[in-house]
């Protein structure tokens, strides 16, 4: 059972339940209200302005009713009803958060023991089912790449991806971008190198949270794909040397890409992002766009330099990698802001065409939140 207990002046009151005890100021609760004077009713928008409640408002009297919390406030004289549901599940008084580099409960790292768990799914079954694509989503969410299998094998069917969930996003390169290689090219500009594991276009601000690369044709041996969890790399440099993982979180770096007469992009910010409360949300590591650095001071460079270069050497550690082969009809995403992905070198001969776009990763999340609503949760 819960109980409320007023304050004297009104200023907050505090929800006692299971035990626990949960403050919630006056402003803060008129300013959340959820009657129909307050926000819409029918998108939950709010239809006023913080300076249309007054700023002396004091809460004068509650009253529970089982799971419904009634408050009146003054000087509006004015009653709303809350759900305590809803409430704990919004509540704010709690212990201040003193780690650094911490991650969300829905966020789970990995390395190469993923290998044997791969999120992975049919593209005919995501297309049609609304629990198949809820299950697919919510693994990238929690894991930051999944893949699909036998999708259709024609040009721009990664739109088709990208439309499970969300919207393309254009950049310079078009609303989509063609990578192939020929295995013993005669033009050098089409080669089967491999590629360091990177995140991409980390020179835009901001950068695009998705990256979908879908397979057209794979004749050549090798050429794996693969992928690097940028936030479990970044656990364990600083599981390793704190200093060194601050330095890369505390400046910034430069990231440049002028590929054409018309095209200059540059951004500032650090390798290894963490939000202003130390959640970590965000690597950009791309050797290819890295420009000087100078936002370093000179007694700190060279432990800058120390800390990228560890964090390299962890990213390319066989220990971290995951790796699997795309096959015609086949494709992969990744959460562009975390994951980074990379390529096998090729042997032989062959060919390899795979299709490119970017999308966002809030309208991943809304499509997932949107399905979780509506279905049961996710089976184990």
């Amino acid at each position: 059972m819960s109980k409320c207990i007023l304050n004297e002046d009104g200023k907050y009151l505090t929800i006692i339940k299971d035990g626990m005890q949960t403050r919630f100021h006056a402003i803060w609760l008129r300013d959340n209200a959820w009657d129909a004077e307050t926000r819409s009713p029918d998108n939950g928008q709010r239809l006023v302005t913080l300076q249309d409640i007054p700023q002396d408002t004091r809460i004068v009297s509650v009253h529970l009713n089982v799971a419904i919390l009634n408050v009146t406030y003054s000087p509006e004289n004015k009653a709303v009803d809350y759900d305590i549901d809803w409430l704990m599940k919004n509540a704010y008084d709690r212990p201040d958060a003193v780690q650094t580099s911490w991650l969300s409960s829905h966020v789970e790292t990995w390395d190469s023991n993923m290998m044997s768990r791969i999120p992975v799914a049919d593209f005919e079954l995501v297309s049609s089912q609304p629990t198949q694509l809820k299950n697919w989503l919510a693994q990238i969410a929690r894991f930051g790449f999944g893949k699909l299998t036998n999708g259709p094998v024609e040009e721009l069917a990664l739109n088709r991806v990208v439309g499970l969930f969300g919207y393309v996003r254009e950049t310079n390169y078009g609303r989509h971008f063609d990578v192939r290689t020929e295995v013993n090219p005669t033009n050098l500009a089409y080669t089967g190198l491999g590629l360091q594991a990177h995140t991409d276009n980390p020179y835009r601000d901001p950068v695009p949270t998705i990256q979908v690369l879908y397979c057209l044709e794979s004749s050549a041996a090798g050429g794996e794909n693969m992928v690097v969890d940028g936030f479990r790399a970044a656990e364990r440099l600083r599981a390793e040397n704190e200093d060194w993982f601050n330095t890369l979180t505390r400046h910034c770096a430069q990231f440049e890409y002028a590929g054409s007469d018309d095209v200059k992009l540059q951004s500032r910010r650090p390798m290894i992002e963490l939000s202003p409360d130390g959640e970590l949300i965000c690597v950009r590591f791309n050797n290819r766009s890295t420009a000087a650095i100078t936002d370093v001071p000179f007694d700190e460079m060279e432990t800058y330099y120390a800390a990228y270069r560890r964090f390299g050497e962890i990213i390319d550690d066989p220990a971290m990698e995951v790796t699997f082969r795309l096959e015609p009809g086949d494709s992969f995403l990744v959460d562009n802001r975390r994951v980074l992905h990379a390529r096998k070198g090729y042997s032989g001969s062959g060919k390899r065409w795979l299709q490119g776009c970017y999308a966002d990763m809030d309208s991943l999340y809304s499509k997932l939140a949107v399905l979780e609503t509506k279905l049961p949760e996710v089976a184990e």
